[in-house]
C-alpha cells in the first residue's frame, strides 16, 4: 500500500484559521492536528473527514492526500528528539511549552548543532520586550525585524544553503507567517524549516495552537521541575516523519515499545508518589523500575548549556539512541543505577 499523508502546506496556505474553520464544519481540531503529523494515520481517517477537510482547502482529495515518500528526517543527535519527534526537514515544527520549561534552550541548541550542519539560521525578533529571547539570537547567523527582510534573507541565503526560520506564534496569529511561507514556494530555493514558538505560553491551551504542524514537540512541566532536561513530552509529541515510507521499521517499533513504556511508568509514579513503591503490584515493578532508566536515559548535556551545567554537550546518532533504547527495554540495564543514566550520551 502506498504511503499516504496529507498535504499539511496546502492545508496551511489555504486555511490559515484552521482551528475555528474546522470547528465551525463539526471536526474536533485535536483530530485534525493528529492527521496532520501523522499521530493518526490517513488510512485509519474517516472519509468524512478528509472530505470536509478537502472542502475548507477547496481542494480534491488527491491534493490533499500525498502518496509516495514521507517527509525526510533532520536528525539531530538529540535522543529524545530524533526517536519520538523527528525534526521533518522542510516542515513547520510547534513549540507548546509554558515558560520556564526550557524551549528556548532546545531552540539555541537546535541552532548550535544544526548551524555546525551547514543550515542558515534566521530569527525573527518577536515584538515588545522579551529579554529572554537574547539567550539565543548570538546562535543565529541573521537576526531580522520585519517579514519582508525575512524574505529577503530567506531568499538569499536559502539559494545557497537550507535554512531554518523561526518566529513566535504572535506573527502566526497574525497570519504573517502564512503570508512569507507561500512566497517562499514560488521562489527557486533550498528546503525552509520552519520554527514557531510561543513565549508567552498560550499556546498550551489551544488545540491547534499553530495550524497544521508537521512535528508538535510539547514540553512536560513534570519532567522540568525533576531536571530531566530536555523536558520534551515523549508521549504527546508526535512527527509526521513517523508515517514515512523511507523510515527504518525498527526505529517505529522501538519508539511504539518506549511510548507504551513510559506511558505505563508514568502512571505508576503516580501511583508509588503517593503509596511509595509497595503501592504497586510486584509484576509491575519491572515496568517501574526499566521506565524510570528510560526515562533517565532521555536525558542528555546539550552543548549551549555547558557553562551552566558543568557537563560538556553529547550528540548521539540516531542508531545509536536505538540500539541504546532496546537495551533498556530488553532488561540489558537494569542493573545500573539510575545516577548513571542521568545526562550522559550514549550508555
Amino acid at each position: 500500500m502506498e504511503n499516504l499523508r496529507l498535504n499539511v502546506s496546502l492545508l496551511r496556505r489555504r486555511v490559515p484559521n484552521l482551528t475555528s474553520a474546522a470547528k465551525s464544519i463539526g471536526l474536533r481540531p485535536a483530530t485534525v492536528s493528529n492527521l496532520c503529523t501523522g499521530k493518526i494515520p490517513i488510512g485509519r481517517s474517516e472519509v468524512r473527514t478528509l472530505v470536509a477537510l478537502a472542502s475548507l482547502a477547496q481542494c480534491s482529495l488527491d491534493e490533499l492526500i500525498l502518496k509516495g515518500d514521507s517527509v525526510e528526517m533532520i536528525e539531530t543527535k538529540i535522543k529524545t528528539l530524533d526517536l519520538f519527534s523527528p525534526i521533518a526537514k522542510g516542515g513547520t515544527i510547534g513549540f507548546i511549552a509554558r515558560p520556564g520549561l526550557g524551549q528556548l534552550v532546545v531552540l539555541g541548541e537546535l541552532f548550535y548543532r544544526l548551524k555546525k550542519e551547514g543550515y542558515s539560521i534566521i530569527l525573527l525578533k518577536p515584538e515588545g520586550d522579551h529579554p529572554e529571547i537574547h539567550e539565543i539570537t548570538s546562535y543565529a547567523d541573521v537576526v531580522v525585524y520585519s517579514m519582508e527582510e525575512a524574505y529577503e534573507q530567506t531568499a538569499a541565503l536559502g539559494s545557497k544553503s537550507d535554512v531554518i526560520f523561526t518566529a513566535d506564534r504572535s506573527h502566526v496569529l497574525t497570519g504573517d507567517i502564512f503570508e512569507l511561507q507561500e512566497r517562499v514556494e514560488g521562489i527557486t530555493i533550498q528546503s525552509v524549516t520552519t520554527f514557531l514558538l510561543d513565549l508567552k505560553g498560550a499556546a498550551v491551551d489551544e488545540e491547534l495552537p499553530y495550524g497544521p504542524l508537521e512535528t508538535a514537540l510539547y514540553f512536560d512541566a513534570d519532567l522540568a521541575a525533576r531536571h530531566r532536561f530536555p523536558a520534551i513530552n515523549p508521549v504527546f509529541s508526535t512527527s509526521s516523519v513517523l508515517e514515512g515510507a523511507h523510515l527504518d521499521q525498527n526505529h517505529l517499533v522501538i519508539q511504539q515499545r518506549a511510548q507504551k513504556l513510559l506511558r505505563r511508568y508514568r502512571e505508576l509514579r503516580s501511583i508509588v508518589n503517593v503509596k511509595g513503591l509497595k503501592g504497586i503490584p510486584a509484576s509491575e515493578l519491572e515496568t517501574y523500575n526499566r521506565g524510570e532508566r528510560l526515562e533517565a536515559y532521555l536525558t542528555q548535556p546539550f552543548y549551549v548549556a555547558e557553562d551552566f551545567t558543568g557537563k560538556k554537550g553529547e550528540s548521539v546518532d540516531l542508531k545509536d539512541t536505538l540500539r541504546d533504547i532496546r537495551k533498556i527495554l530488553d532488561g540489558a540495564a537494569d542493573s545500573k543505577t539510575i545516577d548513571s543514566m542521568v545526562f550522559i550520551g550514549k550508555l
